[in-house]
């Protein structure tokens, strides 16, 4: 493939990580990450149609080999390309049940797909973004999406709640660790219900209450953690 930038989008599908790989496939090849390919195929499809580069790649973010095999497999087909940005806007662990019928099993999904998926996703990307800060007009980015629950416990989310925190946490080490080392990261706060397939029988007081995933503010958002025009 032609060697330009790239950004890599760990979860994927027809809410918020569907607009970012929009967003990025304008001036990257992308690369989205999914446990499922039934999240990223049609994505893939519509940018590579559209003029843009993209490729799909079925992964656990919470599993090591998983992220790590994907990884291997980004660095065989793109091996001149620089990467840019990573994205890490990972869709489980969302859980609304009150507390005393919470499962271990719930708690531990939550922290996961949040918290453990973003460690495993971090540690194969930093040493990539370092590599390429020397040669990138932008400082590289490492993004991490968060959500109302990522600073406000809420009744009925303990789980994703514990977990969103948790993601703010490493978030916030990795920016003052590397930060230093040229390498912006950054975690930013969609405040508010995206309008998706998950959300759409959720009654909420005013009709427009919930974010189109293509919205200004979560475009707002993007931008100003990218720090570009």
């Amino acid at each position: 493939m032609a060697s330009k930038g790239l950004a890599i989008i760990a979860g994927v599908g027809p809410g918020t990580g569907g607009s970012i790989a929009r967003r990025f496939a304008q001036s990257y090849s992308v690369v989205l990450l999914s446990r499922t390919p039934s999240s990223y195929e049609p994505l893939v499809q519509e940018i590579n149609s559209n003029g843009g580069q993209a490729i799909g790649i079925s992964t656990d973010v919470s599993d090591a080999d998983s992220v790590s095999s994907a990884f291997d497999q980004i660095e065989k087909q793109f091996p001149n390309s620089a990467l840019a940005a990573t994205i890490f806007n990972p869709g489980g662990g969302f859980v609304k049940k009150p507390f005393l019928q919470l499962t271990e099993e719930d708690y531990a999904r939550a922290l996961d797909s949040q918290a453990k998926g973003a460690f495993h996703i971090s540690k194969r990307a930093l040493p990539l973004l370092l590599k390429a800060k020397d040669s990138s007009p932008y400082p590289p980015t490492l993004i991490f999406t968060g959500a109302t629950a990522s600073i406000k416990g809420s009744a009925q989310f303990a789980a994703f709640a514990s977990a969103k925190f948790a993601l703010r946490a490493l978030a916030q080490s990795l920016a003052r660790e590397f930060g230093p080392q040229g390498i912006h990261v950054s975690h930013t706060i969609i405040d508010g219900i995206i309008d998706i397939p998950r959300t759409k029988q959720w009654v909420l007081p005013h009709e427009d209450a919930k974010l189109s995933p293509d919205s200004v503010s979560v475009e707002r958002v993007l931008e100003f953690a990218l720090c570009t025009d």
